[in-house]
């Protein structure tokens, strides 16, 4: 079956030898494949990690840096000079290349995540292979993706793309470490997540990169949640990518599943931060989860956390189990909510004349 939108992502450890040199063949394959996929009509988009081992090789540095003003000045020195390569090889190929760069807050803000899906839709338009890194450089804890895996998930659902391939330096996802056990053997396809077992899951990282299997079987979870069909297979076997994309068995397969939520509730629920609780009385709790309805503040009975109208918050049951009961838009700020909880819709209109009846509306609140 034709697919309308693929994203690629490569690792540090596809991209780079353990000197800091570029592996060119692997990037070359990538590039292979975008021309290959292009030529069939369908869009496609590379996430690269890769940037701050650019720049560590080019400083002539001993080990990748711990200190973020020493990771944002690699990545400063290296995402110019990274692209540069990508532009060249997709150029060779008779393809125009996009550098862009995200950070956490274009998924988290929404008026920035519209202008993002936008910007990529024009490029798709031209014909254009968009070429994208997390901004490393301007990106704190705080508004960082932290795996680039992470980012390729975000920017598949983003897209709305068919298939995501995550290429590491390992077959796939085994039941163990392989360098460490001789009994590990590779899961092929995996349709339940809770199957794997925590301990499992090799927390193996390159020398460059900051991820492992871990963080590829969480962003798999996400892609595969947004209806995404994720492989994750080797991007040095010259072979692998090229057959994962002909619909051949490489690597491990997630296959996607039924979509539950619009794209909204999607990104509501899978990128944006919470940035406070909101507990609630069981009467509450009943119109939310049986009777779709809005949260009013009558039905709160505590605030937790410092948030603003517009911010995620965690939404829980009352009692001793305090169960998570959803995510969703504040329509007040933490300050009000806590002046207003318990409050009648009639006491709330008293105290704020051009405030909300919902503390959260249902059209911006997601279950589960």
């Amino acid at each position: 079956m034709a697919m309308a939108r693929v994203v690629i992502k490569l690792g540090s450890s596809v991209i780079g030898d353990e000197r800091g040199g570029l592996r060119m063949d692997a990037l070359a394959r990538a590039c292979d494949a975008a021309a290959a996929l292009r030529g069939e009509g369908t869009d496609v988009v590379l996430v690269s990690s890769g940037a701050i081992a650019r720049g560590v090789s080019v400083m002539g540095l001993a080990e990748r840096p711990s200190a973020i003003a020493e990771l944002q000045a690699a990545s400063a020195i290296g995402q110019g000079k990274l692209f540069s390569v990508y532009d060249r090889l997709l150029g060779d190929r008779g393809l125009v290349a996009a550098q862009v760069l995200l950070t956490a807050m274009d998924m988290h803000d929404r008026m920035r995540y519209l202008n993002a899906r936008q910007t990529l839709s024009t490029l798709f338009g031209w014909g254009v292979v968009p070429v994208i890194n997390e901004n490393d450089t301007t990106a704190t804890d705080e508004i960082s993706f932290g795996e680039n895996d992470f980012l390729a998930a975000q920017v598949a659902t983003l897209t709305s793309a068919d298939l995501l391939v995550l290429l590491t330096d390992v077959e796939g996802l085994f039941t163990g470490d392989p360098r460490h056990d001789p009994e590990a053997s590779l899961v092929a396809e995996l349709t339940d997540f809770d199957s794997i077992e925590q301990s499992t899951v090799s927390q193996g990282k390159s020398h460059w990169g900051t991820g492992g299997m871990r963080s590829k079987l969480i962003a798999a979870d996400i892609a595969t949640a947004a209806g995404i069909t994720t492989v994750v297979c080797s991007g040095l076997a010259e072979d692998a990518l090229a057959a994962v994309l002909h619909g051949e068995a490489r690597g491990t397969r997630f296959p996607a599943r039924a979509k539950g939520h619009s794209s909204f509730k999607l990104w509501l629920k899978l990128a944006k931060p919470t940035r406070g609780t909101l507990v609630i009385d069981p009467g509450a709790a009943r119109a939310l989860l049986d009777g779709g309805s809005s949260l009013l503040p009558v039905g709160i009975v505590a605030v937790s956390g410092e948030f603003e109208v517009g911010d995620a918050v965690e939404i829980r049951a009352s009692g001793a189990d305090g169960e998570a009961l959803g995510k969703g838009i504040a329509r007040y700020a933490s300050s009000e909510l806590a002046q207003v909880k318990g409050m009648s819709s009639a006491q709330v209109r008293a105290l704020y004349p051009d405030g909300d009846e919902e503390a959260v509306h249902r059209d911006y609140l997601v279950l589960g």
